[in-house]
């Protein structure tokens, strides 16, 4: 027990007291969790992944490897929120917020800091691999989940290549593949809204916790809360040997596979109009029931 609380008290409980913070500062100063949303969605997002992409370095096949792996758990625990969802008979719309949900962990705001802090400053760097591979994919997925859920189809492919997220890539990997350095006054405004995005998702989530309220509990927020949170790890551990990963990128892998769901998936939604009340309340439920089995991720590596 006080290992596990030692692991609260180093690692998570830096994380949730900004959480705490757009919480208690929300109302008081009147914060509009949309608007700040729509900052982060539109702006910081975009900004962060080019400035991590255009400045990464690390070894090719060991990224490769680390990219498909991640890829592997998140699409299994979509595909599981997909069979449970039509199995329980969901509406359309019901089944593509599971999939959202299960989808999308929350690797950056959480993942990127909980990685650090648990496994040290050297595991930023495969956090941030990890990160943006499931951050393509779960664009990708989530964006054509809500667009089905919406009843769209040709238009499917238009509105996953207009996410703000996806706009940063193509120049990013070209300026990285061709070692291009840029003048300060472009690079230096990026590292500024790219350091913004962590502590602005943080804040924005504790005011969506103060606007929402505590969610009250339902099967399917529990269920779907429980493939993001249970499926994630589990596939994690099973998949870290095959694709020979070990050490740093084994213990970060499994970390930002069992992360709760991303905040993102409740802009998303909001944008997209799939059940944007029900997937918020999932969002928030999955990040307070994370302090617990975060803990115990932790305390099993």
């Amino acid at each position: 027990m006080s290992e596990l609380l030692s692991i609260f008290g180093n690692v998570l409980a830096p994380v949730f007291t900004l959480v705490l913070l757009g919480y208690l500062t929300g109302p008081r100063l009147h914060l509009e969790a949309r608007t700040l949303s729509r900052l982060a969605y539109f702006i910081l997002t975009p900004a962060f992944i080019f400035h991590i992409l255009s400045g990464a370095q690390i070894e090719a096949q060991l990224a490769t490897r680390m990219t498909i792996y991640i890829t592997l758990v998140y699409a299994g625990s979509a595909v599981t929120a997909f069979v449970l969802a039509r199995l329980l008979q969901r509406s359309r719309q019901m089944t593509a917020a599971y999939v959202m949900i299960a989808v999308f962990g929350n690797v950056g705001n959480f993942g990127l800091p909980i990685a650090q802090f648990a496994q040290g400053a050297e595991a930023l760097l495969a956090a941030t691999v990890y990160f943006l591979a499931n951050l393509v994919f779960a664009f990708v997925v989530c964006v054509a989940a809500a667009s089905t859920g919406r009843g769209g189809t040709l238009r499917t492919a238009g509105r996953v290549f207009s996410t703000p997220a996806l706009w940063a890539l193509p120049p990013a990997l070209v300026l990285n593949w061709m070692q291009i350095q840029l003048p300060p006054f472009v690079i230096r405004p990026m590292e500024l809204l790219a350091g913004a995005l962590i502590p602005t998702m943080l804040v924005v989530l504790g005011v969506q916790l103060a606007d929402a309220g505590i969610p009250r509990l339902n099967f399917d927020m529990v269920l779907s809360s429980a493939v993001r949170l249970i499926t994630g790890p589990l596939l994690a551990f099973a998949l870290a040997a095959p694709f020979a990963l070990v050490g740093l990128e084994r213990n970060v892998g499994i970390l930002q596979a069992s992360m709760p769901t991303a905040v993102l998936v409740s802009i998303i939604a909001l944008e997209n109009d799939i059940l944007p009340s029900f997937v918020t309340a999932t969002v928030l439920f999955s990040t307070l029931v994370s302090i617990v089995s975060l803990t115990i991720v932790i305390a099993l590596l």
